[in-house]
């Protein structure tokens, strides 16, 4: 698969990298909460690796707290502005750029791999799934973070409600979750399906809000 063809949709570069960056950054409780949750379930100072970290939020949010980060995009725009704002919060965080179905690392390179709000985009998520798997160390745990396919209207409008956004922004947010975003995003059953072939030894799903976080452990 090449490059061009490791995402769906529309290309996170240019003026769509920079509108996206400034409105997720408007709030950063969720990248706080989901930090504090990654911190919860693993070793203190552990490496860890962030699969499409667009901006690089959580990826700031987690060497704050310690962690070694490493953070691979598909879009150089985001390399580019993940490292502006990790330099901007004075945190060391090392960017790559690099296919999630295809990483740039060695086998057995990470304690944890986490992916927030990008799965949905990936043209193929079993691969990205192998390659989690396969740069994780005994022991390791990779974690999913995304839409869940059945967010009632009324589920994303409170979740929209609750970044701040300006009246435009709001709109338009709800308006690309609910004819864009639910589009792409899988079932309870289609995770359940990809995560029972994966190599991983222990999954498992838990729902929250307009997502999930699928949980997957290598004994």
């Amino acid at each position: 698969m090449t490059m061009a063809r490791a995402y769906r949709g529309l290309a996170m570069e240019g003026a769509v990298a920079n509108w996206y960056a400034e409105n997720t950054g408007r709030d950063l409780t969720r990248f706080k909460r989901a930090a504090q949750r990654l911190a919860e379930r693993s070793r203190p100072g552990s490496d860890v690796l962030e699969v499409a970290p667009g901006p690089g939020y959580l990826a700031i949010e987690l060497a704050k707290r310690g962690y070694t980060v490493t953070a691979l995009d598909i879009s150089r725009s985001f390399v580019r502005i993940a490292r502006e704002n990790a330099a901007h919060a004075g945190v060391s965080v090392d960017l790559r750029h690099g296919n999630a179905a295809a990483m740039p690392f060695a086998e057995r390179s990470f304690d944890v791999v986490v992916c927030v709000a990008a799965f949905k985009n990936f043209t193929d998520p079993d691969g990205a799934i192998d390659e989690m798997y396969r740069v994780l160390r005994s022991g390791g745990q990779a974690s999913i973070f995304d839409l869940r396919k059945e967010a009632t209207r009324e589920d994303i409008a409170a979740e929209v409600r609750g970044m701040h956004l300006s009246r435009w922004n709001t709109w338009m947010t709800r308006w690309t979750f609910q004819h864009v975003l639910v589009k792409r995003a899988y079932t309870r059953e289609q995770l359940e399906r990809m995560a029972s072939k994966s190599r991983f030894n222990r999954w498992e799903i838990a729902v929250e809000g307009i997502g999930f976080d699928l949980r997957l452990t290598k004994a």
